[in-house]
């Protein structure tokens, strides 16, 4: 079942609703803690066991698979002192890209991007981050996802990430996130050119189907990630005490990589429409080629039928229709004519 943002007409802001495809029917939360010297990794079974960490020396990763479920959003809320409005945010999938700074917390959404190498399209899920002093709360869609590279990195007590705080994690997730994008930057790049090496080689009907694709998903990409890009930049810009200033380095350098794959979006764009203008050029060619041999073929028919128009008319008084020879020299006339056009348009060029 899928809720649209039109059925909440008329509920009072702030109101839980999860807008949306419901993916999953249950709500799983995983919690990871740690600090320099330790890690325990566990899954809860209600939202009141994380209550404890908000308190801690310790940084804790508390990680929510299912929004449909408004009650445990509520009491989250409630105990981690979220405003309504950013719960609203959460449970809404069509919530656009951004990141809003509270005195408390700090408030992420983006879109994590997958590849579906069966049906070969780009799926998009949301991820909303709220950051602490001590603690981040990541909600997804569904369980499965993209951030198993840092969990694998927890597990590590040489990396950086085990001896930075909760902001240093949060800026580790949004990059990882980021990385991803480059992923499907490559995808792109070998349907660009399969797409262009067909229009060369054998165009055919699909290719504009195709190429209206590739652009759409394009522009939804770009979508998702010019508000992300700039969010990141604001929030390096804006003081806060929930980001160390040690890790604004990091966020300038993410920043750039956002520009880097919003820069090479709109190089695909270009080459896709570019595309399209070969493909429609390519046919054109090839109708013209058609043109041409039909073309030449009426010109070297056209004399040929003049010919056969007046020995085929019905006329007494043509001395040639009694002739013995007449038929043959018709023949020959033809000939002569057809084989002195073609040689004459090979010495042209024309064929």
């Amino acid at each position: 079942m899928v809720i649209r943002k039109s059925d909440k007409t008329g509920l009072s802001p702030g109101s839980i609703v999860h807008v949306g495809e419901k993916k999953v029917d249950y709500v799983k939360i995983n919690v990871i803690d740690y600090d320099p010297e330790s890690l325990e990794t566990k899954i809860v079974k209600t939202i009141e066991e994380t209550y404890q960490l908000r308190d801690t020396d310790s940084v804790s990763w508390i990680d929510i698979i299912g929004l449909h479920d408004a009650e445990i959003l509520d009491n989250i809320g409630s105990h981690f002192g979220i405003h309504v409005l950013t719960l609203e945010d959460i449970v809404n999938t069509e919530t656009r890209p951004k990141i809003e700074i509270f005195d408390d917390y700090i408030f992420i959404v983006l879109k994590m991007i997958f590849y579906n190498e069966e049906l070969e399209t780009t799926e998009m899920e949301q991820l909303s981050i709220l950051l602490g002093h001590h603690f981040v709360i990541t909600f997804q869609e569904r369980e499965g996802d993209i951030l198993n590279p840092i969990r694998t990195r927890l597990q590590s007590v040489k990396g950086r990430l085990r001896k930075r705080g909760a902001d240093y994690l949060t800026y580790a997730l949004l990059d990882i996130v980021v990385d991803n994008y480059y992923i499907i930057l490559e995808k792109l790049t070998e349907k660009l050119e399969g797409l262009e090496e067909r229009v060369l080689l054998n165009p055919d009907k699909t290719i504009p189907i195709n190429i209206q694709a590739l652009i759409k998903e394009i522009l939804l990409l770009r979508k998702t990630l010019w508000p992300l890009r700039e969010a990141i930049h604001n929030l390096n810009n804006q003081e806060t005490d929930l980001f160390d200033e040690t890790t604004h380095p990091y966020l300038q350098d993410l920043y750039d990589h956002t520009i880097q794959v919003v820069d090479t979006l709109e190089s695909f764009r270009e080459n896709a429409s570019g595309i399209m203008d070969l493909y429609q050029s390519t046919i054109g060619n090839k109708m013209n080629g058609i043109m041409k041999v039909l073309t030449i073929v009426a010109s070297i028919f056209i004399p040929l039928t003049f010919v056969a128009g007046i020995y085929g008319m019905n006329f007494e008084n043509m001395p040639e229709l009694k002739w013995s020879y007449g038929y043959f020299m018709a023949w020959a006339i033809m000939f002569i004519i057809g084989v002195s056009l073609i040689i004459l348009f090979k010495k042209r060029k024309w064929l």
